[in-house]
């Protein structure tokens, strides 16, 4: 593959746009707050551990907000969403809602960090018993709720149920409409992947409030929130205990740990050579075909922070 100009990837957006209000940089996502609205801006920035790796990877924003219009609007029959408009393939325009600060992670397969505590030794995540005798990558016999803390910095906290209630993070009314809402979007998530020959493993949902009502917030059944697997072969191998083909951003986590990397203090980040950004590049843009049934338009702007600035000055 060969090496981009710096100005095709977006790593940081510093627009000014009339009626402003604020600009909150994330891990990934530049988000432009004008009040009632939020204008997210999905850049080729990628994290791992709670850090943002240094180098961006190609089209990967264009395939995370792509992804997420594609699941938002398949959702919108089960409950609310924040998305209103699309006007870039790297932005999504919607409602800006009082984030509950809590993510809504579902597994329906044990795996990542699931796998991780149960390979430890525990038996129990988030106040989630967890049978003995289990295998890697084995499905629950029903989708289990491990929600975690909402870290603006850091890393996020596994919680339980009782405590999320118990320290009046939320209410039980709206937490049980959360955790309905969660899932209902797996399920359907499930269904919308089998047609594609994934299996989606586990993935995380974030909600807000607007006017009163829970609201569907932020990307969902991307590969940043998201692992799936593919289907074809996977009794075979976990039978045979052997690792499953998935589609995920666990293979970046799983490059910087054989590096010694996994985010924790004094901790080296390896140096990511060309070939292994272009290698999450094409499983990004791979997902995104399996997952949506559509050919991948790449978009090759000349300056892809020039055409959003277009976009969004026609959208305004």
């Amino acid at each position: 593959m060969h090496s981009l100009p710096e100005n095709y990837c977006i790593q940081r957006t510093d627009f000014q746009f009339k009626n402003l209000k604020s600009v909150y940089h994330g891990k990934v996502r530049d988000v432009y707050d004008f009040g009632e609205k939020l204008v997210i801006i999905c850049t080729d920035r990628i994290s791992a551990f709670d850090h943002i790796l240094p180098r961006p990877i190609p089209y990967k924003g264009q395939v995370l907000n792509q992804i997420a219009q594609h699941f938002l609007e398949a959702s919108s029959s089960i409950c609310p969403v924040w998305l209103q408009s699309v006007p870039d393939p790297s932005v999504s325009v919607g409602l800006k809602c009082l984030p509950i600060p809590i993510e809504i992670v579902v597994r329906g397969y044990l795996a990542g960090h699931a796998w991780r505590t149960y390979k430890n030794g525990g038996r129990s995540l988030c106040g989630v018993r967890l049978k003995n005798g289990m295998k890697e990558s084995q499905e629950f016999e029903t989708p289990i709720v491990t929600p975690t803390t909402k870290a603006s910095e850091g890393h996020d906290m596994d919680i339980s149920r009782s405590e999320i209630i118990s320290q009046n993070i939320v209410s039980k009314e709206i937490l049980d409409k959360v955790y309905d809402y969660a899932l209902e979007l797996f399920e359907k998530g499930t269904s919308m992947a089998s047609e594609k020959g994934l299996i989606l493993v586990d993935t995380k949902y974030e909600f807000g409030i607007y006017n009163g009502e829970v609201i569907l917030m932020d990307e969902i059944h991307t590969p940043d929130s998201s692992r799936y697997y593919i289907s074809d072969g996977y009794f075979e191998k976990l039978e045979n205990s052997k690792p499953q083909t998935q589609l995920s951003k666990e293979f970046v986590r799983e490059w910087l740990m054989s590096y010694g990397f996994k985010g924790q203090e004094g901790e080296l980040m390896p140096e990511m050579p060309d070939a292994f950004v272009w290698e999450i590049s094409k499983r990004y843009i791979e997902l995104y075909e399996r997952i949506t049934g559509k050919e991948f338009q790449r978009n090759d702007a000349v300056s892809i922070e020039e055409r959003i600035k277009n976009n969004l000055t026609e959208y305004f």
